[in-house]
């Protein structure tokens, strides 16, 4: 916490940049609370409780020629309480940096750098490309950790664009990742995302020096560090009267001695909205996971399938049933979420039953609120 504090009185310098210029400017303070309260079993029982809040200061200013230079700050703080039993319930909290983030934009461009979240693909449940945030789909309020670097992004006339980004101090896990980077080496990458028929088709690259002895996988940890890792994808999406996506990956690590240096991931997707009622929204996804010695090689594979389907109630009420099926182990997770949302507050009710080790992303580590059967109560306030 103090390493990231410390970046703090950066962004505390652009606000008074920005607050001494002669030009227009928007200065807003908003924020979100909630708060929790989650019962399940699994192979005991456990509580929890919880509140968090986010507070968010972003200030805008306008300069000649429709240039933007506009700053976020916030931060995530929360305090938690989970155990067997009313009780019995241990404590945790956090104080931490949520966003920290400066920009520059123009119509066609724009330079941001912080801590910011870099999110992109066109996969909605189980996502390739998730490769710099952790949104989970079972989470309402879509939080993520974010990321410190530098991304630049210009679109062109006609709805092209081309990204870059370079990244410095994130050695924790992020996305799908099982082995973090190496500590104090940056890293860097790209994107092309173009028009193509009724859609669009992109290609993404990132590299990075990935540290082994600090990986989840134990035959991973023997490794001489850094080792180079490369990332490539290729993901697009099209409208033919139903909504079709695919979006792929391949990642070469160099390794010395361990055998499976690539990993290759696929996912093929498919949504429709059914006049029925309201609208039923089905939203179906397939993701194929594989380590091979060889990038046109087969290795180790495992499958993955997840389908939610999607319905209004009316204007403020929505009911949404998700399940997803891990094929080399047999297991289901299965959601149910009704929600009611207006312009400041938030209900939510979930209801999950699932295995009792919850392994819906590789690196996931600890104990998941959503593990055995359960619900999940939430009441969200916007401000």
């Amino acid at each position: 916490m103090t390493k990231q504090l410390t970046r703090l009185p950066a962004c505390a310098g652009a606000l008074l940049f920005l607050g001494v210029s002669g030009f227009s400017q928007q200065l807003e303070f908003q924020g979100q609370l909630s708060g929790w309260a989650a019962a399940s079993r699994a192979d005991s029982s456990s509580f929890q409780f919880g509140l968090r809040y986010i507070p968010t200061l972003s200030l805008t200013k306008l300069f000649a020629r429709s240039i933007t230079f506009d700053t976020e700050i916030s931060v995530n703080t929360y305090a938690a309480a989970m155990g067997p039993s009313i009780g019995h319930l241990g404590t945790s909290g956090k104080f931490s940096p949520y966003r920290i983030w400066l920009r520059f934009s123009s119509p066609q461009f724009e330079a941001r750098v912080g801590l910011q979240k870099i999110s992109f693909g066109s996969a909605t449940l189980l996502r390739p490309l998730m490769w710099f945030d952790g949104l989970d789909p079972n989470d309402p309020l879509q939080l993520t950790n974010g990321v410190y670097g530098l991304l630049l992004r210009y679109t062109c006339l006609n709805n092209a664009n081309v990204w870059a980004w370079g990244l410095y101090g994130n050695d924790e896990l992020k996305g799908w990742e099982t082995t973090p980077t190496q500590k104090k080496i940056p890293e860097y990458g790209g994107r092309l995302q173009l028009p193509l028929f009724k859609g669009e088709i992109a290609f993404s690259y990132h590299h990075r020096r990935i540290d082994p002895s600090r990986s989840l996988l134990p035959q991973v940890a023997i490794e001489p560090a850094p080792v180079p890792e490369d990332r490539l994808a290729v993901d697009g999406k099209w409208d033919v009267g139903a909504g079709l996506w695919v979006e792929g990956t391949l990642a070469r690590q160099d390794f010395k001695l361990f055998p499976l240096k690539y990993q290759k991931t696929v996912n093929f997707g498919l949504d429709y909205t059914f006049s029925v009622g309201n609208g039923l929204h089905i939203l179906g996804e397939h993701l194929i996971n594989q380590s091979s010695a060889n990038a046109l090689t087969g290795g180790s594979s495992s499958d993955f399938s997840a389908l939610s389907v999607d319905y209004p109630l009316g204007i403020t009420d929505r009911i949404r049933g998700m399940a997803f099926y891990a094929w080399e182990t047999a297991d289901w997770y299965r959601f149910l979420t009704w929600q009611r949302v207006t312009d400041r507050w938030g209900f939510y009710i979930i209801g999950f039953w699932n295995p009792e080790s919850y392994r819906i992303y590789a690196n996931q580590q600890g104990k998941s609120i959503f593990v055995g059967r359960g619900i999940e109560v939430m009441l969200v306030f916007n401000h």
